[in-house]
C-alpha cells in the first residue's frame, strides 16, 4: 500500500506535511527500507564539523535531530504496535524538546547514532512486515486525534524526509 492510499481521516492535520513528503512510488515497507539507506548515505556525506553545528541559538544540532528521529520512530512504532493489537488506549503526545534535552546526543559519535538508527529501522521493518492488511488499517487515538497503523508507518518516513530537508536548508 502506497501513501496515496491513506485517507485524510487516518491522521491529524499536523502530519499532512509529513505524509506529503513520502513518495507514492513504493509500498510502505519498501519505502521504510529505502528511507533507511537514503538517510545513512546522506548523513555520511555531511562534513564532520557540521554534526555539532547549530544554525541559531537554541536550535538542535544534527546529532540532536538524529536522536529525535530515533525517539520519534520508537514512539510511532509503539503506537502502531498497540493499535494493530487492538489496544484502545488513547496515546498522549510527547514533548520532543524535553526528549532531546535529556538524550545528550551530542556526547555520542555519529557512527553510534547511525548504528542505532539502522537497528531500530530493521526492528520497525520487521514490525510492519508482520502486520496484516487489516491490522494496517486499524485505527486508534494519539495526541487526541485518530490515527491508523499505516499512517503511522508513513509518518515515520515523512518525518525523516522533513528533517533531511531541514538539514539541507539550514545546516549545509
Amino acid at each position: 500500500m502506497q501513501v496515496n492510499t491513506v485517507d485524510r481521516s487516518e491522521y491529524a492535520d499536523f502530519y499532512a506535511g509529513y505524509l506529503a513528503q513520502v513518495s507514492a512510488e513504493y509500498p510502505l515497507v519498501e519505502e521504510l527500507e529505502i528511507a533507511l539507506h537514503r538517510l545513512i548515505h546522506f548523513v555520511r556525506d555531511i562534513p564532520m564539523d557540521k554534526f555539532d553545528y547549530r544554525y541559531a541559538e537554541g536550535k538542535w544540532t544534527i546529532k540532536d535531530i538524529l536522536q529525535h528521529l530515533l525517539d520519534s520512530e520508537r514512539v510511532f512504532a509503539y503506537r502502531a504496535l498497540c493499535i494493530a493489537r487492538q489496544d484502545q488506549t488513547a496515546f498522549p503526545g510527547f514533548d520532543e524538546d524535553f526528549y532531546v534535552a535529556n538524550a545528550q546526543a551530542n556526547r555520542r559519535s555519529i557512527q553510534d547514532l547511525l548504528t542505532e538508527f539502522t537497528a531500530l529501522r530493521q526492528a520497525t521493518l520487521c514490525l510492519f512486515k508482520s502486520f496484516t492488511s487489516e491490522a494496517l488499517q486499524s485505527r486508534g487515538t494519539a495526541s487526541g486525534h485518530p490515527v491508523s497503523v499505516r499512517a503511522l508507518g508513513f509518518m515515520i518516513i515523512g518525518h525523516q524526509n522533513h528533517h533531511v530537508n531541514v538539514f539541507q536548508q539550514r545546516y549545509l
